[in-house]
């Protein structure tokens, strides 16, 4: 695991000297992705360098060094992340006489590269990646990322230059780059907790697509992306040719292939483990991570002092069953306070799931005792584990049939209630509610379900308004403006004939590389270590997507196929529960112990001279919030979060 960086300038009076030197200040922002090694490549004559820094997993000696040269001069590359199929593909190449001086992974993609293309060595990579290559033949650059976006990747064009990073703190430090926020993405960051790909928060900066390469036979050439693996194409051919094997049979395959990639996740020459919430995800992580060991899994989780939002005891259980070498770590709010001033550096741009909070105490956690360690993302988007799958599925069968001006006017009843007075209602009747329709978090459900009364009859619409953190962003900024959509999803949730499946689409292609992926990245990478992600092996995916939805998603209970797998070597029993999640008391923090950090952010003052938000609006959400009208803790985080970043970087 690394970070990479560079940039292309050709102009004719290109001061050689200010290339080095603004390489070297790229590089060194990305220590903490790379404290192990460090390197930097230029072609003066092309006016192009690459630097790297090296978090050594893979063949940790020299040999591993990067950017890194190929056998025949032709290509450079400086590559983040890890080739898991790499020994198979070295076997290939050796048969084609090409001769290894190193066990790392980087030279097999540089054989690649000589024997098949660029292009074409993509397809048959399993891993995750993000990567420069430069072709001093053909005086080509190519970037290219992985299939799901486990590894960021930006660039862009500025000043006639060329630049790209693992982090935008990178781009930012070279001195020929001007950052100037986009104040589109400012919306779109206010809506979703997150800047959605391809856009940043910087003008003219993009993140590059999962699956996606793009080719550059000049630094000033138009953004032509191109895909190379599609999500869009893998879903509709399962939905075509979908498996139909018996439930064990599924169940049977399930197994084998996830344990096939964990095996593969689990190859390292330094110390791994695997985080454990107790969940279903990680819990099937950790038990079948204990079937491919000889010796005890190290695990560890993370728990809040406040009662409500402490889950680390679920990990416990399992732990103790499964036999693990476990740690857990007890964090009270002042702790999570003092981690505040550091989230702009680990996030690099605006980013506002609160779970980062928790994501970066489990990840410094580990790398006390582990490098690398496992996790179980993506299990909820690809088995249709989310509540809003079932929430929605619901609200769409019954809502059609209910005139808009009701709904409407339904939405805007559930609003003049307080939030609180809904919850307190919730907990009264909660006992006799069946355990498939019992919710978490009951005070956002309520909101959420407001939102999606008062939307469109479409589809699309209501999962918006479902997923969005603030409705309308316009109302908060002293701007106006027609803010992005999601074109490249939202049009697709026919094709899929199935509303969970649209939104299993829409989150895998949004939501998961933009928020999960991004927070898990930053929080580990933050502290020096590599996080592996087996339910993203990309073959397995394709097995997952032929696995009929009524197979994931029973009784108004998802991961159906998935538990049963687990309940292989775990007892049911311990899992008979609803979890919140990697949730933070936020609420209550924003209350007490943070409420001196917030005002501070929230100043009129302050918001006026910024110039970005509409103060009057701001701050009667923050009065209401405290006075108890509403829960607008999330609302008021992304604004804080942005207000933080920005105070950062400014």
């Amino acid at each position: 695991m690394c970070g990479i960086v560079g940039y292309w300038n050709q102009s004719n009076n290109l001061d050689l000297k200010l290339l080095k030197n603004n390489l070297k200040k790229m590089v060194v922002t990305l220590h903490h992705r790379g404290p192990d090694d460090t390197g930097i490549w230029i072609d003066s004559s092309n006016g192009i360098g690459l630097g790297h820094k090296r978090l050594s997993i893979i063949d940790i000696s020299e040999a591993g060094h990067q950017p890194m040269v190929s056998s025949d001069g032709r290509f450079v590359i400086t590559y983040n992340g890890e080739v898991y199929n790499y020994n198979y593909l070295r076997s290939i190449l050796e048969k084609n006489n090409h001769i290894f001086k190193s066990n790392s992974d980087t030279e097999v993609l540089l054989a690649s590269f000589q024997q098949w293309g660029v292009k074409d060595s993509l397809k048959r990579f399993n891993g995750m990646f993000s990567f420069a290559v430069w072709d001093r033949k053909k005086r080509l650059l190519w970037l290219a990322r992985d299939r799901i976006g486990e590894k960021p990747l930006y660039y862009g064009v500025q000043n006639n230059t060329l630049f790209f990073a693992s982090e935008l703190k990178a781009i930012r430090a070279n001195t020929i780059f001007e950052p100037k926020i986009d104040k589109n993405s400012l919306a779109l960051f206010l809506r979703f907790s997150y800047v959605p790909a391809p856009s940043s928060i910087y003008r003219g900066i993009k993140k590059l697509l999962p699956g996606n390469y793009i080719v550059f036979k000049e630094p000033t050439d138009s953004f032509n992306c191109k895909t190379y693996w599609s999500l869009y194409d893998v879903m509709i051919k399962g939905i075509k040719n979908p498996i139909k094997s018996t439930e064990k049979e599924v169940c049977d395959e399930l197994e084998n292939r996830l344990r096939k990639t964990i095996s593969s996740r689990m190859v390292s020459d330094v110390p791994l483990g695997a985080f454990l919430s107790g969940g279903i995800d990680s819990s099937t992580i950790v038990a079948l991570m204990s079937l491919e060991s000889t010796y005890p899994i190290k695990t560890f989780t993370v728990g809040f002092e406040e009662k409500d939002f402490n889950e680390a005891h679920y990990a416990k259980k399992v732990a103790k069953y499964l036999g693990t070498d476990h740690t857990e770590l007890y964090v009270s709010s002042n702790e999570a306070r003092d981690i505040i001033h550091k989230l702009p550096f680990l996030y690099d741009e605006p980013f506002a799931d609160s779970s980062q909070i928790p994501t970066h105490l489990i990840a410094s956690l580990a790398k006390k005792h582990v490098t690398v360690a496992l996790t179980g993302d993506g299990g909820d988007e690809l088995f249709a584990g989310y509540n809003r799958y079932i929430i929605a599925k619901r609200f769409w069968t019954y809502s059609r049939y209910i005139p808009s001006l009701l709904k409407r006017k339904s939405g805007e009843f559930i609003e003049s209630f307080s939030t609180k007075r809904l919850e307190n209602l919730y907990r009264t009747i909660e006992p006799i509610i069946p355990s498939n329709y019992k919710i978490s978090m009951p005070e956002e459900k309520f909101q959420k379900l407001a939102w999606a009364l008062k939307a469109s009859d479409n589809y699309s619409d209501i999962y918006n308004r479902i997923v969005s953190i603030i409705q309308n962003p316009d109302s908060y900024l002293n701007y106006r403006l027609n803010e992005n959509e999601l074109v490249n999803v939202n049009n697709y949730w026919k094709d899929f004939k199935n509303p969970i499946l649209s939104m299993i689409y829409q989150d895998l292609m949004t939501y998961h590389p933009d928020d999960i992926l991004q927070k898990v990245d930053r929080a580990s990478m933050g502290v020096s270590l590599e996080t592996r992600v087996p339910f993203l092996d990309h073959e397995l995916i394709e097995f997952i997507m032929k696995i009929p939805i009524n197979q994931k998603l029973k009784d108004g209970q998802g991961k159906s196929v998935l538990k049963k797998v687990l309940y292989r070597h775990i007892p049911e029993s311990l899992f008979n529960t609803t979890k919140r999640g990697f949730t933070i008391p936020l609420n209550q923090w924003l209350k007490g112990p943070l409420k001196g950090w917030a005002l501070d952010h929230l100043n009129e003052e302050k918001l006026k001279n910024d110039g970005f938000f509409n103060q009057d609006s701001v701050l009667s959400l923050w009065k209401n919030h405290i006075e108890g009208k509403g829960n607008w803790s999330h609302q008021l985080w992304n604004i804080l979060m942005f207000q933080t970043w920005y105070d950062s970087y400014k």
